[in-house]
C-alpha cells in the first residue's frame, strides 16, 4: 500500500498520532465534537517527514542543532510529496492563506505538552507553504525542543514531525482557555484570556490580556488589560503589529456572553478528552473557532471519590520527608503498613481528613497538631476550612481517632530499660522473620508477607513504643514553652538533645566516620574510590582492602537496608548499590581526623550537660527557683532518656521492608525465567494484590506495566501540594509572620543557633561534595541523609517539621536548621554565602 503523505483533518483522530502527531490528532478529534468549529485543513504526515529525512545525510547527533536544522530546510522535496501537498492546497482556492503548524508525535500528550517547543507560521500564502513545511520539520531540532525531549526522557529518534496546514482564520479576538485553573488546580474554574486580533500578541507577551474566571456558567472574576497593540494578518502574508486607538485599549476583547459561551465550549471539549484542556481559540464574526486543544500536564491529579461531597487531603510525603513519586508496589506497601486510610494521586499518598475536620473537636485537635509540626500545612488547611460550607459539619459531632486505639499515652514511662526492651523486641522479631521467609516462594511467600505485615504494624504502633517517644516530645515542648517564659530562652530543648543514647539514625552517621578511619591510612584505597567503578571485591584486592571491605560490609549489615526515599520499598537500598556511599566516605576521609566519631559524640554530650547546668543555675536564681529547676530537670532527663528512640520504629520498619523486598525480587527472578515477566523490576509497577495474582496465575499484563511506567515518568515531574482538595486545588500555605527581615526566606526553626557559611544545594546524596562549614540546602532529608550531617555546619530544607527525622538529627548533632523553606533550592544558588537562623526560623542570603 503506498504511503499517504497527506491526510485531511476529517480523516484523523486520537488514534492517528503516529501519522499526524499530537496536534493533528487532537484537531481531527475536535472536528468530531458537536458544536466545535475547527478551521478546515490537512496534515502532512510523518511518512513525508521520514521520506525527506531518509534522502538527506543522517544528522550527526553531536552537531549543533542549528546545522541539523539547515540540513533539513535545504533538503529537496521528493516530487510525489510535493505533489500531494500542492494538490491538497488547490482544494482551498487561490486567494486563501494558511496556518502552517508543527505537529510532533511526542507533543500534546498527557505527560508532555511540548507547548511552544516547535514552530508555527501564520497567514502563509499557498506558494510559500512547502518552504514553511520544511521549516516546521526542522523545528524538531530547535535547542528548546531537544532539551524538552531530553528532560522528559524522549529519545530524539523516537519523535517524528507531521505538519498541520489549515485555512487561516482572520479573527477579531483570540486567546487561550484552561478548563481548570492552571495556577491553583481548581477543576471548577474555567480561565479565559483574550486579546484583539491574533493570539500571537498574547503568546509573545506584547499586551496584557483580558482575564476571566468562569465557574458554573457565571463570571466570578475579571481583569481587563490595557491592550496597546494587536497582531493581524498582513496583506502580503505573515503578520503585522497594529496600534490600538487609545480610547479602545481598555475595551474588552469579548463581551460577557462570548466568555460564557467559550467556557461552555471548553467544558464540552474537556468531557470528550476526559481531562482538563489547554485550548487555543479565535473569534471571527460571531463564530468561535478552536485551533488547538492539549492536555494540561502541570495539574496535580485528584484522588478518586464516589460520594460527590467535598474532600480535603493532607500530603503523607510532607510528613514522611519523601515527596517524590512512588511506584505502585511502594504505594501499596505503605497503605498496608499504616492504619490511616490513604488516598492515592500522582504517585503520592494523601490522608483524607474530611471526617475529622467535619467535627469541631476533631478540627481543633488536628489544626493544633499539624500547625505545631508544619505551619505551612496548618495554614493551607485553615485556608480550606475557612470557606463557609466547604466541609459539611458531622451530624453526630464525632471525629475518628488520629491514631489506633490505645496509641495515646496515658502514663509516662520513667525506666530507661523500656527502650532497651523495645529495641530487643524489634531485633528478635526481625531475626525470626529472616529465618521464616527464607524457604518460601510462590503464593506461600506472598501470603506470608501479607500476614507478617500485621507483626510490622504491631511493632510500629505498639502502645509502649508510642508512649516512649511521645513523652519525650511532650517534655521537649514543655521545656520550650516554660523556659522561654521563665528565661527568655527560645527552643531551649534543642541543645539539650545532643548525643542522646539509642538514636539509631545519628549513630549511623557517626559509624560511617569509623569506616573512613579504616580507609584513610591507605592511599591506594582512597585513589580507587576516587577514580574507579566501585566494587567491594575489587577493593579487597588492594593494600588495606580486606579490612575496608569488612568495615563497609559490617556497616551495611547494620544500615544497608536504608536509602533515599526509604518508605518506598522499590527504591534501591545501600546494600544493593553501595557505590552511592562513596562520595560520603571520601568526604569523611578528607574532612576528619581519626577517631572523629567518638569525639563528636562526647563533645555533643558535654555541650548538652553544660547547657543543662546553665539553665538550671539560671532557674534557681528566680523566685520559686528550686521548684522550677526541679521540674525542669525531670523534663530534661525525660527528653535525653527517650528522644533517641524516636528514630527506631522506622528503622525497624525499613529493616522488614528490605527482607520482604529481597524475597519478592527472588520470586520476580523466577517469573522472568518462566517468561511471565520481561524484567524482575516489573514487579514494582504492580500493587501487592496484583503481584499476588500474577504469582498465582502465571500471567502478567505487559500493557498495564508499560502504562504504569509511563504514568510514573509523568508523576515524577509533578510537585505534590501539602493540602489538596477534591476540586483539585493544590494549596501550599504561607507563613503569617512579621518578624522576618526583608529579603530573608521564612521557614520553621527546628534546631537552635545561628551559622554562616557556603550554601551547597544538593538534590542527590550520591553527588554531594561538602566541606566543613558548608550549609546543606536540599528539598527534604529522610534518615538516608544523616551521613552528610557530620560534615556540615547547618541545614536548610524545603520540607520538614519539628519532629521529622532531619530536625531530630540536626538537634542531636547541634546543627542550626531551618526547614519548610518554600523554594529554598531555587532561591538559594549553590555556592552563595548564607546565614541560617535556627532559633528564629529564617535564612538570609548574604552574597
Amino acid at each position: 500500500m503506498p504511503e499517504q503523505y497527506v491526510l485531511g483533518l476529517d480523516e484523523v483522530d486520537e488514534a492517528s498520532i503516529d501519522a499526524v502527531g499530537g496536534k493533528g490528532a487532537h484537531l481531527g478529534a475536535l472536528m468530531r465534537i458537536g458544536g466545535v468549529r475547527v478551521p478546515p485543513g490537512f496534515c502532512v504526515t510523518t511518512a513525508a517527514f521520514q521520506r525527506v529525512m531518509a534522502a538527506v545525510p543522517s544528522p550527526d547527533p553531536a552537531a549543533p542543532n542549528a546545522r541539523i536544522r539547515r540540513t533539513i530546510e535545504d533538503a529537496a522535496f521528493p516530487d510525489d510529496v510535493a505533489a500531494a501537498i500542492t494538490t491538497a492546497l488547490g482544494r482551498f482556492g487561490a486567494q486563501v492563506t494558511f496556518a502552517v503548524r508543527s505537529s510532533a508525535t511526542a507533543e500534546d500528550l498527557p505527560s508532555a505538552s511540548f507547548a511552544g517547543q516547535q514552530d508555527t507560521y501564520l497567514n502563509v500564502p499557498a506558494a510559500e507553504v512547502l518552504r514553511h513545511v520544511s521549516r516546521c520539520w526542522a523545528s524538531l531540532f530547535t535547542d528548546r525542543a531537544v532539551l524538552y525531549r531530553r528532560r522528559n526522557g524522549i529519545p530524539d529518534g523516537a519523535a517524528h514531525m507531521a505538519v498541520v496546514v489549515q485555512r487561516m482564520v482572520l479573527p477579531e479576538a483570540s486567546g487561550v482557555m484552561f478548563t481548570a485553573d492552571p495556577v491553583t488546580g481548581d477543576r471548577r474554574s474555567v480561565c479565559v484570556e483574550a486579546v484583539n486580533g491574533l493570539g500571537e500578541a498574547l503568546v509573545s507577551g506584547l499586551v496584557n490580556a483580558d482575564s476571566y474566571t468562569v465557574r458554573g456558567g457565571t463570571i466570578v472574576a475579571r481583569t481587563i488589560g490595557v491592550k496597546r497593540l494587536a497582531v493581524d494578518p498582513a496583506p502580503a502574508g505573515g503578520t503585522s503589529e497594529r496600534e490600538i486607538d487609545p480610547d479602545e485599549q481598555a475595551r474588552p476583547a469579548l463581551d460577557d456572553a462570548q466568555v460564557v459561551r467559550l467556557a461552555e465550549l471548553g467544558r464540552r471539549i474537556e468531557t470528550h478528552f476526559g481531562r482538563p484542556q489547554d485550548i487555543e481559540w479565535c473569534l471571527a464574526g460571531d463564530d468561535l473557532h478552536v485551533v488547538q486543544s492539549r492536555p494540561i500536564t502541570t495539574l496535580f491529579p485528584i484522588p478518586e471519590t464516589t460520594d460527590g461531597a467535598n474532600h480535603v487531603y493532607l500530603s503523607v510525603g510532607h510528613q514522611q520527608m519523601m515527596t517524590d513519586a512512588m511506584k505502585p508496589l511502594g504505594l501499596s506497601f505503605w497503605q498496608m503498613t499504616t492504619p490511616a486510610p490513604m488516598a492515592e494521586a500522582g504517585g503520592r499518598l494523601f490522608v483524607d481528613v474530611t471526617a475529622r475536620v467535619a467535627a469541631p473537636a476533631g478540627r481543633a485537635a488536628l489544626l493544633e497538631m499539624i500547625g505545631r509540626s508544619d505551619p505551612l500545612t496548618g495554614d493551607a488547611l485553615r485556608t480550606v476550612l475557612d470557606r463557609d460550607g466547604y466541609i459539611a459539619p458531622a451530624l453526630d459531632g464525632a471525629a475518628p481517632p488520629l491514631l489506633p486505639a490505645g496509641a495515646t499515652p496515658e502514663e509516662l514511662p520513667t525506666d530507661p530499660a523500656v527502650v532497651v526492651d523495645l529495641i530487643a523486641q524489634h531485633q528478635a522479631s526481625i531475626a525470626e522473620l529472616r529465618e521464616a521467609i527464607r524457604p518460601l516462594s510462590g503464593t506461600a511467600l506472598l501470603d506470608f508477607v501479607q500476614a507478617d505485615l500485621q507483626e510490622l504494624r504491631r511493632l510500629l504502633f505498639d502502645r509502649r513504643s508510642h508512649q516512649v517517644f511521645m513523652s519525650a516530645m511532650e517534655a521537649a515542648w514543655w521545656l520550650n514553652e516554660h523556659l522561654e517564659t521563665w528565661l527568655g530562652e527560645k527552643n531551649a530543648s534543642d541543645p539539650l538533645t545532643q548525643s542522646v543514647p539509642h538514636n539509631v539514625t545519628s549513630e549511623m552517621g557517626l559509624a560511617l566516620l569509623d569506616v573512613a578511619d579504616v580507609i584513610r591510612p591507605h592511599p591506594d584505597l582512597v585513589a580507587y574510590l576516587e577514580h574507579a567503578e566501585f566494587s567491594l571485591e575489587d577493593m579487597a584486592k588492594l593494600p588495606g582492602g580486606p579490612e575496608a571491605r569488612d568495615a563497609i560490609e559490617a556497616w551495611l549489615d547494620m544500615y544497608g537496608m536504608r536509602c533515599a526515599g526509604e518508605i518506598d520499598i522499590t527504591r534501591p537500598r545501600w546494600s544493593e548499590e553501595p557505590s552511592t556511599l562513596v562520595p560520603v566516605i571520601l568526604g569523611n576521609v578528607r574532612n576528619f581526623e581519626p577517631g572523629a566519631a567518638a569525639r563528636r559524640f562526647e563533645e555533643g554530650r558535654r555541650d548538652a550537660l553544660a547547657k543543662e547546668h546553665e539553665l538550671l543555675e539560671r532557674l534557681r536564681a528566680l523566685p520559686d527557683g528550686a521548684a522550677k529547676a526541679g521540674e525542669t530537670k525531670q523534663k530534661i532527663d525525660r527528653v535525653r532518656t527517650f528522644i533517641g528512640y524516636r528514630e527506631y520504629p522506622k528503622y525497624g520498619m525499613v529493616s522488614r521492608y528490605f527482607i520482604y523486598k529481597q524475597a519478592l525480587l527472588e520470586e520476580a527472578g523466577r517469573l522472568v525465567r518462566s517468561g511471565v515477566l520481561r524484567d524482575r523490576d516489573d514487579i514494582y509497577q504492580l500493587r501487592f494484590d496484583e503481584l499476588h495474582d500474577v504469582v498465582r496465575t502465571g500471567h502478567a499484563d505487559a500493557s498495564l506495566i508499560d502504562r504504569r511506567k509511563e504514568d510514573f515518568r509523568s508523576y515524577a515531574t509533578l510537585t505534590p501540594p501539602r493540602v489538596l482538595t477534591s476540586d483539585g486545588e493544590a494549596i501550599t500555605g504561607a507563613y503569617r509572620r512579621d518578624d522576618v527581615p526583608a529579603g530573608a526566606l521564612a521557614g520553621l526553626p527546628v534546631s537552635a543557633g545561628v551559622v554562616e557559611g557556603r550554601a551547597r544545594v544538593v538534590l542527590d546524596l550520591a553527588h554531594a561534595d561538602l566541606e566543613p562549614g558548608d550549609i546543606l540546602v536540599t528539598a527534604y532529608t529522610d534518615p538516608s541523609w544523616t551521613p552528610l550531617f557530620v560534615a556540615i555546619a547547618g541545614l536548610v530544607t524545603e520540607v520538614g517539621g519539628q519532629m521529622t527525622h532531619g530536625a531530630v538529627i540536626a538537634r542531636e548533632y547541634g546543627l542550626p536548621a531551618v526547614v519548610a523553606v518554600v523554594g529554598a533550592t531555587t532561591a538559594i544558588e549553590d555556592g552563595r554565602r548564607i546565614r541560617v537562623h535556627g532559633t528564629d526560623g529564617y535564612v538570609e542570603i548574604l552574597s
